[in-house]
């Protein structure tokens, strides 16, 4: 998937008008995953990315401690939208980041974070085990 059709599901599932609110939700979201994630980690989720997007993971600085409600306080002030979008809008964007990923990156990334950011992981197709 190039960095069109990306943003461009991005832009149909969060149904967005404006190509750019879908990219600023991207932005917001990944970033804000990236500076929870350990370095290690955002690099593999981010790897299989376009280039466009996986900056956002990789240039963050990683390895902070925060919880599930500072990760949507974070991508709501990014993203200029209030917390109920923003939980929505993360959902959203990982489910559209693991048709795009390996599985394991994903249960990686899950793996990594605490319990309470089970909901970020509502919308994502597992694999079948």
């Amino acid at each position: 998937m190039n960095y069109k059709e990306f943003i461009g599901q991005v832009q149909h599932r969060l149904e967005y008008a404006q190509f750019g609110q879908a990219v600023r939700a991207t932005r917001a979201v990944l970033t804000t995953l990236g500076e929870r994630l350990q370095e290690g980690e955002a690099t593999d989720l981010a790897s299989p990315l376009p280039m466009e997007i996986d900056r956002y993971l990789t240039t963050a600085d990683h390895g902070q401690r925060f919880d599930y409600q500072e990760f949507l306080d974070r991508v709501a002030t990014r993203e200029g939208v209030d917390r109920s979008d923003a939980n929505y809008h993360a959902q959203q964007l990982l489910a559209v980041v693991s048709e795009v990923v390996p599985p394991g990156n994903l249960e990686k990334v899950d793996a990594q974070l605490p319990e309470d950011f089970e909901p970020l992981f509502e919308h994502v197709e597992q694999a079948p085990q």
